[in-house]
């Protein structure tokens, strides 16, 4: 877990970060896009410790990213939803995969994210919401509240 070391500042990566910069979380938010719902198939998919898994699967509901339903009264058994602000993760998660296709894994080996209607490969764009036109980071400035800019 991050620890919180930015007092003086306003920093939306390391704030991100402390919710889930956690490999195994990041892993079991993976898992829950990929339609897994239960204790025992997350655990079964990653090979996590159950304590471990059990205390990141409480942190994701806490942080409002995954919801526990009841699926089964007896006995008791509940399985893991993404809600809303989890699924806005999506992007994110299709971002790492583009990076580790490119950089880390045998393109012939690496699962590819493809869309469900036509078959074609998905890629991870940043766009202007005012012009649309496609942005590389040496287009990019961050501002703080009007005190000046940065490059990033």
């Amino acid at each position: 877990m991050l620890h919180r070391t930015y007092n003086d500042q306003d920093c939306s990566v390391a704030r991100a970060l402390e919710v889930v910069g956690e490999r195994w979380t990041i892993l079991i938010l993976r898992d829950a896009f990929l339609g897994i719902r239960r204790f025992d198939d997350f655990q079964r998919s990653l090979g996590v410790a159950r304590n471990v898994l059990q205390t990141r699967l409480r942190r994701l509901v806490d942080e409002g990213l995954l919801e526990r339903r009841r699926y089964q009264e007896r006995p008791l058994r509940h399985e893991y939803v993404l809600t809303p602000r989890g699924e806005d993760l999506w992007p994110v998660l299709l971002a790492l995969m583009e990076w580790g296709d490119h950089h880390r894994t045998e393109r012939a080996t690496a699962p590819r994210a493809l869309h469900r209607g036509c078959g074609g490969t998905l890629t991870q764009r940043c766009t202007c919401t005012r012009c649309e036109a496609e942005i590389d980071v040496g287009d990019v400035e961050l501002r703080y509240d009007g005190a000046g800019t940065r490059a990033a």
